[in-house]
């Protein structure tokens, strides 16, 4: 806490310009409970460094995402040790706010905005920011319930309800747009925290818990030792390492399991540990794998819409995850190039004493740009298997990054990864030998204990790679695992001009990628038999039995099974939200 909080003893609290709040108000929050209320509430009760922007609201600010998460916590929680006129002047301030509903309404001196490039009042006009992101409409429409619940704006409070409503559907429904974000996923369950805990209409309450269960739930997945793996949506490129995700950051306050002490934890934490909810127990266990492995997992993700009951949609992604007794790997592909939501397509976390889970992250991007799944990128896997073909170009490389610890060997033109526990091969398909990438200062410490190479895509046809990834006790060891892959395993690339590969692993599994040159889906067939893309649509499905969550697609009804619980939650057309859990 004192990471947070000694800024705001020593008199540095931060600012209230635009959005800075997301910062400076959980500064002062965390100051206050650490005991320097005085300095904590100076703050909170400060001028806005923009009030006459917004006088209509009493010189509250109202306008920015981040900063009304802040202003909520702030008022519900906080409001009891504020000044009372200051209070009563928020108050004033969210009944005017609310009065109408504030989204899309004209502001008093910008109206719609000038258009500008920019993101404050005069560049986008209206009440509050109207960006539509999963974590900024999640701030946004429960700051205008829980304010309009307050003021007793209750033509408002219903508008939000029904945007709420929509959105708890849709996760129970199609998914996540916004889906398993390294860099966005905590901001939205932060929100949430504030809809269960501040909302007085026990139905709105019951979404509240659904949301937060859901999004537990789906960060759980993702989640192991302290790491937040793969594949991702808004993938920012620096996530690939323990405690490098500001997801992993915020939920390892309640999923633990982590062998270092998170070295710099989420400001959203504030609202976790000042909220009444916690995870159910299943989620928990989910998170730290308590559930019998090996297991495959087949999920897929919605495309970016916003979607009504009734809407006929599809799943735009189809992820593919592995569960080791030691690793962790998981795959996505979809029809489109993806750089828009910058989606990470594949990532294998890997069991560490020392620091939790090393990480093996390969994409096609330039070294620490936002992830991307570019055109052309098609990906195959079966459980520990996978193939990866891409176009080839004269500026085009892959892109490697795993530990400096990890026990690299080239033989007989494969390279082999030794981790700790786990061990991988590599068979190159028309890329060349690595090149070392330099680190640049922003990234050095952070990334200090990695090694990140480059290997250029050869001639003009497909390039890639295949892998295959051992453990204990199909393997006695890292030699008896080369030395399984050199004699037992075989990848075909007989037919990669027509974009055809196959790879026989060790246990002679059989996993087949054959290119679509009309799309980005590829034909991949496992042991023969062939992904139908159309009908996997679960959002959590098994590829066998035993899968630790399940969801069907438009089911309104998610299972966890973990640790010796079952959790179910469902959430149906008219909104009502149930939740059981048991042994």
């Amino acid at each position: 806490m004192a990471w947070f909080h000694d800024p705001v003893r020593n008199g540095r609290s931060g600012t209230t310009w635009f959005e800075s709040e997301k910062a400076s108000y959980p500064n002062a929050m965390f100051a206050f409970l650490a005991g320097d209320r005085a300095p904590a509430l100076r703050h909170l009760e400060s001028e806005d460094a923009m009030a006459a922007d917004h006088a209509h609201t009493e010189g509250i600010d109202f306008y920015p995402c981040f900063t009304l998460k802040g202003q909520v916590r702030k008022y519900f929680f906080f409001g009891q040790y504020l000044d009372p006129a200051y209070r009563d002047r928020m108050f004033r301030g969210a009944k005017a706010w609310t009065e109408q509903d504030p989204l899309h309404r004209p502001h008093p001196l910008y109206g719609q905005g000038n258009g500008q490039s920019g993101w404050l009042p005069e560049h986008r006009g209206g009440w509050v920011d109207a960006r539509g992101t999963d974590n900024l409409r999640a701030m946004r429409d429960i700051a205008i319930y829980l304010f309009a619940e307050e003021t007793g704006n209750e033509a408002t409070r219903r508008v939000a309800r029904e945007r709420i409503l929509q959105y708890v559907q849709t996760l129970y429904h199609a998914g996540m747009s916004e889906w398993d974000s390294e860099n966005y996923h905590g901001h939205a369950v932060a929100a949430y925290h504030n809809l269960y805990d501040f909302a007085r209409d026990p139905e709105v309450k019951a979404l509240g818990k659904a949301a937060l269960d859901w999004l537990y739930a789906a960060a759980a997945v993702k989640y192991w030792r302290g790491g937040f793996g793969g594949p991702n949506s808004r993938d920012y490129g620096g996530a690939n390492v323990v405690y490098g995700s500001g997801a992993a950051r915020t939920v390892d306050l309640f999923f633990g399991d982590g062998v270092i002490p998170n070295p710099e934890p989420e400001r959203d934490q504030v609202h976790l540990m000042t909220s009444a909810y916690r995870p159910p127990r299943a989620v928990v266990a989910l998170a730290r794998k308590q559930f019998e492995r090996p297991v495959e997992l087949l999920a897929t993700k919605p495309p970016y819409v916003k979607w009504q009951p009734g809407q006929d949609i599809a799943p735009r992604f189809h992820e593919t995850t592995f569960f080791g007794r030691t690793f962790q790997m998981g795959s996505v592909v979809s029809a489109e190039a993806e750089e828009t939501w910058n989606v990470s397509p594949f990532k294998l976390m890997a069991w560490n004493s020392g620091r939790g889970v090393d990480f093996l992250a390969v994409n096609t991007s330039p070294l620490f740009e936002h992830a991307g799944k570019h055109a052309g990128d098609q990906i195959a896997q079966y459980r520990n298997l996978l193939i990866w073909l891409t176009p080839a170009g004269p500026d085009r490389s892959f892109r490697f990054m795993f530990p400096r610890s990890a026990e690299i060997r080239g033989e007989a033109g494969m390279g082999f990864f030794g981790f700790e526990r786990t061990w991988v091969a590599v068979w190159p398909i028309h890329i060349d030998l690595p090149v070392p990438e330099p680190v640049d200062e922003k990234h050095a410490e952070r990334y200090a204990g990695e090694r990140h190479v480059a290997n250029a895509m050869l001639g003009d046809g497909l390039a890639g790679f295949a892998m295959e990834v051992g453990e204990a006790p199909g393997f006695a060891d890292y030699d008896a695992f080369r030395a399984a892959i050199i004699s037992e395993a075989h990848l075909n690339v007989a037919g990669l001009t027509d974009g055809r590969v196959e790879l026989t692993g060790t246990d002679g599994r059989r996993l087949r990628l054959e290119y679509n040159r009309e799309n980005d889906l590829p034909r991949v067939l496992r042991d023969g038999v062939a992904r139908d893309w159309a009908s996997e649509k679960d959002l959590y499905g098994p590829a066998g039995n035993g899968t630790p969550i399940k969801q069907e697609w438009m089911s309104g009804r998610l299972q966890v099974t973990a640790g010796g619980w079952v959790f179910e939650s469902s959430v149906d057309a008219q909104g009502r939200a149930s939740f059981r859990e048991k042994r």
